[in-house]
């Protein structure tokens, strides 16, 4: 898919609320126990414990969203020596969980480096935009509503998986329906993998209508929330619900400047 790295579409005022969910998504990932593994690649069995210990505390189980099912017996983080070798040790759980404020937590926690570093790419790109224009308080009221929506409609998809649900992709994409909807015209630099990465300038509603393609046609493969892959349908439900959300202020939303300068080789006509 193409990956943005800029839009021309200037704030009027600092995007606090945005550079704070950034500053915190990364310094949550960094004190995540065994997220040094995932950064180096060579994660030890005491990591992958600590970590799964973690992410069944704070992540968001569908099961448990849906049914209010709680495991009897979850990671302590320990590791120990069974019947199949080394592995990791279960036992009660030694604290009382809420799965409601799981949502909230989730949103912050990622599984790897290239995770968190998509998500704020985007959250980065068009998070400033959507909040000039709805104002710091809203769009962080906003950014909460899409990942709790997010997350509660992919769990209605999958309500018997017991996977844990994690990152802010559903915040992110209900972002991202936001600009579509408020600054469709505006142009993003984005470079496309084609041989090379290609360097290309296009209008927002084509970059992120693409991205939006993609996640409905990958969620129609089944909704899934293993381990290395991809909630696409948090994605498509987070984006339809920010754009809806977003839809009655289009209109008084200032438009974009149009830049003139080359697009696909010619001179970008001011109307496309």
């Amino acid at each position: 898919m193409v990956i943005p790295v800029h839009d021309l579409n200037p704030a009027r005022r600092t995007p606090w609320v945005t550079y704070a969910l950034v500053v915190a998504n990364v310094l949550v990932f960094l004190f995540t126990p065994g997220t040094a593994g995932s950064v180096t690649g060579e994660g030890s069995l005491a990591q992958a414990c600590q970590l799964q210990a973690f992410l069944d505390h704070w992540a968001a189980v569908p099961q448990e969203l849906v049914h209010h099912r709680m495991p009897r017996l979850v990671p302590t983080g320990d590791t120990g020596i069974g019947p199949r070798g080394p592995g990791c040790v279960v036992g009660p759980p030694d604290y009382d969980k809420s799965a409601e404020l799981s949502v909230l937590t989730a949103m912050f926690l990622h599984g790897g480096w290239l995770h968190l570093l998509g998500n704020m790419l985007f959250l980065w790109i068009f998070g400033n935009n959507v909040e000039d224009r709805m104002g710091h308080l809203r769009f962080l009221l906003f950014y909460g509503v899409c990942g709790y929506a997010a997350t509660y409609g992919f769990a209605l998809l999958d309500a018997d998986s017991a996977a844990p649900l994690i990152g802010a992709s559903g915040a992110v994409a209900g972002v991202l329906g936001a600009y579509l909807v408020l600054y469709p015209r505006a142009r993003v630099w984005v470079l496309v993998p084609f041989l090379i990465f290609l360097p290309l300038r296009l209008p927002a509603w084509i970059v992120l209508g693409f991205w939006f393609g993609l996640q409905a046609v990958y969620s129609s493969g089944g909704a899934v929330s293993d381990a290395g892959t991809v909630a696409y349908a948090a994605h498509v439900v987070g984006f339809v619900v920010g754009l809806l959300i977003a839809w009655p202020l289009r209109r008084g939303t200032p438009p974009p400047p149009q830049p003139r300068g080359l697009l696909f080789g010619r001179r970008a006509r001011p109307g496309w």
